[in-house]
């Protein structure tokens, strides 16, 4: 019993081992183009990140046009306005 045991499991492992081996060398074959392309990926922008970008700095802009104009506004109707506030323009807004 102890002999076929013996003789057994060695077989078994084999097939074990040339997996594994089989898969690493997979692994290692596809890592350099797996590298590449991320480093592809991290330097280039697509044409729908490079559309968010600006739709996000069109909208700060405005946010920040906004801001500027309520405050113009404020200022206009406390009476105190800066030089640069055009009160005639702010207030028929």
């Amino acid at each position: 019993m102890k002999l076929i045991l013996l003789v057994l499991l060695p077989l078994t492992l084999s097939g074990c081992v040339v997996g594994a081996v089989a898969s690493t060398a997979v692994a290692v074959a596809t890592l350099p183009v797996k590298i590449a392309s991320a480093g592809v990926d991290a330097v280039t922008t697509s044409q729908k990140e490079a559309d968010e970008k600006r739709g996000r700095e069109i909208r700060k802009q405005e946010e920040e046009r906004g801001r500027q104009l309520r405050l113009a506004q404020e200022r206009c109707r406390k009476g105190k306005p800066l030089p640069t506030d055009d009160c005639a323009s702010v207030q028929q807004r």
